[in-house]
């Protein structure tokens, strides 16, 4: 077997950041678990029913894994310099979702809550601004689109007041099928 360009991982982390199949928080529970850790900050994404007004019936998440891979890796090396904390691991998974399916997972384990809040927070908006993974939604009036994602900032999303902010909306492109 050829190893991929994903199989280039950090020792301490052979878990791929970008997977097909269902995501799972307690594995990565174990998988961070730190008698120095009193925190601990999950944060699971989650496909919803709805987007910008209309409902959602199908949703597909795409990605160029190699570069998806090495984005979130240096994303939790990041949040482990900025931060005082002892863990931190990101999974975001690809592929067809069905609505309530988990999209993405982050976990944090710090010495304390707030540096725990901080870096949890820090995670998962620079996933949103920075990787590469492409939505595609299908609705319920048989119109189908990719979801343009965050915008690209100078302003890093931790300096950011909400992630929600005016301006943030979801637009999208609906095809006829």
């Amino acid at each position: 077997m050829v190893p991929r360009p994903t199989d280039q991982r950090p020792k301490t982390n052979m878990q791929p950041h970008i997977t097909d199949q269902p995501l799972d928080p307690e594995a990565l529970l174990r998988a961070t678990e730190s008698p120095e850790s009193g925190a601990l900050v999950v944060f699971g994404g989650t496909v919803r029913a709805h987007n910008d007004g209309r409902k959602v019936t199908a949703i597909n998440y795409s990605a160029y894994e190699p570069l998806a891979e090495k984005a979130i890796a240096e994303i939790e090396r990041e949040t482990m310099r900025r931060f005082d904390i002892q863990h931190c691991q990101i999974r975001h998974r690809i592929g067809d979702l069905a609505i309530g399916d988990m999209s993405v997972l982050v976990v944090v384990r710090a010495e304390h809550r707030g540096e725990a809040f901080e870096a949890g927070r820090y995670a998962i908006d620079t996933v949103k601004h920075e990787v590469a993974i492409w939505k595609y939604e299908e609705y319920e009036d048989g119109t189908h689109a990719y979801v343009k994602g965050c915008p690209l900032s100078h302003e890093h999303p931790s300096n950011r007041r909400h992630a929600d902010a005016p301006g943030d909306e979801p637009q999208h492109e609906a095809v006829e099928r």
